[in-house]
């Protein structure tokens, strides 16, 4: 493990190398195909006209909390079950058993509750994983995470980063924040035969902008 930065999110302590090395197993590598590395991206680089961006959608007020159970981002054809992830005995985050499916962050808030919701899912896994084209994602695409109690939290992606292990930007993904956050995790970059690892982690920040109410009964 190449972080051994500790975050705290929503009191509970959390190994940042865990985040760091998503695609670290050399078996979850396996004939996986190796994402292009991607940049850090400013809202301005993304026109307001652009198809299924956010547009003049405004920052949401914060929801009650309801466990995540999916999440859709059609920009880069993603429909994922969520499962939830906590930590292993040596302080480490729980990662999917596969490529399959993404996981959210039991110790943090749930998606659209106040403060930094994290989801994180496999680069590759015997080829492209779930979140193989997360650094294609750009300021303004939605992100909707339908939630266990029929709501659904819909985000607009704000800023999506790439940036080395060992600079794994830890406030800005784990740091409370007074809006509803969520941020997007896996790795990038080129992988590192010789370390066992991938050499970057991406990460994907977006707000809530709006929601669905609960269902009734």
């Amino acid at each position: 493990m190449v972080l051994g930065a500790i975050a705290v999110a929503g009191g509970v302590a959390v190994s940042m190398a865990t985040w760091s090395a998503i695609q670290d197993s050399p078996t979850a590598r396996a004939g996986g195909v190796e994402p292009t590395p991607a940049t850090v991206i400013t809202p301005a680089a993304v026109p307001p006209e652009a198809s299924g961006s956010a547009g003049a959608l405004g920052a949401s007020a914060p929801m009650g909390a309801s466990d995540p159970v999916r999440l859709i981002a059609d920009s880069i054809a993603v429909d994922t079950p969520l499962m939830a992830l906590g930590l292993q005995p040596d302080g480490t985050l729980e990662v999917p058993p596969d490529g399959t499916l993404a996981g959210w962050f039991t110790g943090a808030p749930t998606p659209g509750e106040l403060g930094p919701a994290v989801i994180a899912g496999h680069v590759d896994w015997n080829g492209p994983a779930i979140f193989h084209d997360l650094h294609l994602m750009v300021p303004g695409d939605l992100v909707n995470v339908e939630r266990a109690n029929g709501s659904t939290a819909v985000f607009a992606v704000t800023e999506v980063g790439q940036y080395p292990k060992n600079e794994f930007p830890t406030d800005a993904v784990y740091g409370a924040v007074d809006f509803a956050g969520l941020r997007l995790i896996t790795c990038g970059g080129l992988f590192d035969d010789e370390a066992g690892h991938y050499e970057d982690n991406v990460v994907v920040f977006a707000e809530l902008v709006s929601s669905t109410p609960a269902t009734s009964g």
